[in-house]
């Protein structure tokens, strides 16, 4: 039986019984923010929200989050909550405040220059800064406390989001140790070699086996974080059952490959494709030019040079496509304050003017590069009309774009060209599958999907779009969250036999 949102309120309902469910995540799923002179709500650009806004939609509960919105603290109540989405409230969204100074050592500075380089392999340097440290231990700190006061004295499952949070899971167990606590960790593990080099591994370690399941999105993650364990921490690390008992507590890690809704995206789609298509190519200056997209955030691990450099290649291999090819590049501006996203941004500005300056001719120019935020429903009528997209990541966990360029395909035509380095590798194995680094290669897919007959994109896109439909996010948490019951159901006769 397919999973769908209502399936999925079912199964957390009989499964978690009266236990709460909190998430516990540093993004939070709804912003408010001053416009000229009212205040509105956004939905933030981010892979985690889009995942888990349509499963608290469905299982309620509370969400703890940064309260990062300059209207944010004028929409909360006396308790720092507010109900949401706003058109049709159905779960809470509980804020936690931070300073200046914890936002900037917590989030810019160890979250973003100390674990995010270190656990991708895109070979930038991570950076270890002891006040970044001391920020992160105190802004982990605040999460344990907001989440606390939430559950109060009652059963619960707190099921914490990423690596900005890897020190609550065993705050939260020091403090309740019958609570069941669940993390997803949304970004790769690296090999045991590299995490060594962080000077607070063990700090680290020891918090994320506060958990009471683990989970990574692919079996590889998963072997590299109890490979980790077993080279740096005195436990027992249980290989036929993935799990790791230490202090006479266990943690179980297990493999759960996140997704989406793909009937949200395609909900999302206006009814007319052609006159939407007619409006993008207006208002972007596009004629009748065969168009592949790149949608990401502007971050180092998402492959965006190499992807200029491989149009770049094209041209220069395959010239027949010169003025009748445009490759789209939506950059969403990220982690600013940081200098090596700033000096990316720059970079990636150069190298489209001077390919452009290259292979343009007259008012044609073979790369437009975006450097602006787009809301999703832009997002999914750019990709319905784009001939293929190409996500070309150096490195990730998943890498979401992937699949809702399949689910936002109504018309079963567009080709995907994926990295070999990505999550969703193991999954779409109808897309074209590429080596980043190897520009020639991307170059060559980047023109087969270009030329690619009709037929053969239906076929790979049906057989892409069958997976994301059967394995959609409401089966991700439903597996997760079924197992995290599993828990509670284990844990009631031990209570019973204390009592």
């Amino acid at each position: 039986m397919a999973w769908t949102r209502e399936r999925l309120e079912t199964t957390v309902r009989q499964r978690l019984g009266d236990a709460k469910l909190v998430v516990a995540a540093n993004r939070e799923p709804y912003i408010h923010v001053h416009q000229d002179d009212a205040i509105q709500c956004l939905r933030p650009a981010s892979g985690l929200t889009t995942a888990l806004d349509p499963v608290m939609r469905a299982c309620g509960g509370v969400w703890v989050a940064h309260g990062s919105g300059d209207a944010d603290r004028v929409m909360v109540d006396s308790q720092n909550r507010v109900s949401v989405p706003p058109e049709d409230p159905s779960y809470t969204l509980r804020r936690v405040w931070l300073t200046q100074r914890e936002e900037r050592g917590y989030y810019y500075g160890f979250a973003n220059e100390a674990i995010w380089p270190l656990c991708h392999i895109a070979y930038t340097r991570p950076r270890f800064d002891s006040d970044d440290w001391e920020q992160y231990v105190r802004v982990n700190g605040k999460f344990a406390e907001a989440v606390l006061s939430e559950v109060d004295d009652g059963p619960a499952v707190v099921f914490v989001q990423d690596y900005h949070l890897a020190l609550l899971p065993r705050m939260l167990k020091d403090a309740r140790s019958d609570l069941v606590v669940v993390q997803f960790w949304h970004i790769p593990w690296p090999n045991c070699e590299v995490f060594r080099v962080c000077p607070w591994q063990e700090q680290i370690l020891d918090g994320l086996l506060g958990n009471d399941l683990l989970g990574f999105h692919i079996q590889h993650h998963c072997n590299n974080f109890l490979d980790t364990i077993n080279l740096s921490l005195e436990a027992k690390v249980d290989w036929e059952h993935f799990s790791v008992t230490r202090g006479g507590r266990t943690t179980r890690v297990r493999p759960y490959p996140i997704s989406i809704d793909p009937e949200m995206v395609q909900s999302s789609l206006s009814f007319d494709g052609v006159e939407a298509e007619r409006t993008i190519r207006r208002r972007l200056g596009l004629r009748n030019e065969r168009i592949l997209v790149g949608v990401d955030r502007v971050d180092y691990t998402k492959g965006i040079p190499e992807r200029f450099a491989a149009v770049d290649r094209l041209l220069e291999r395959h010239p027949e496509w010169k003025g009748r090819f445009c490759f789209v590049q939506v950059g969403a501006p990220s982690r600013v304050h940081i200098p090596v996203y700033r000096r990316l941004s720059e970079e990636l500005k150069s190298l489209a003017d001077e390919i452009n300056w290259r292979h343009g001719r007259g008012d044609w120019r073979p790369i437009l590069f975006i450097h602006e935020h787009y809301d999703s429903d832009q997002v999914f009528e750019l990709y319905r009309m784009a001939n293929g997209c190409v996500v070309s990541s150096l490195h990730d966990g998943m890498n979401l774009v992937a699949k809702e360029f399949v689910a936002s395909r109504d018309d079963q035509q567009g080709v995907l060209i994926l990295s070999q380095f990505t999550g969703a590798a193991r999954e779409l194995t109808g897309a074209l599958q590429v080596n980043p680094y190897a520009a020639d290669q991307l170059a060559d897919a980047m023109h087969a999907a270009l030329a690619m007959p009709p037929d053969e994109q239906r076929q790979r896109m049906i057989r892409m779009q069958r997976q994301i439909h059967d394995h959609n996010i409401y089966r991700w948490a439903g597996m997760l969250l079924s197992d995290a019951s599993r828990l509670i159901e284990l844990r009631q006769p031990e209570e019973e036999a204390v009592v």
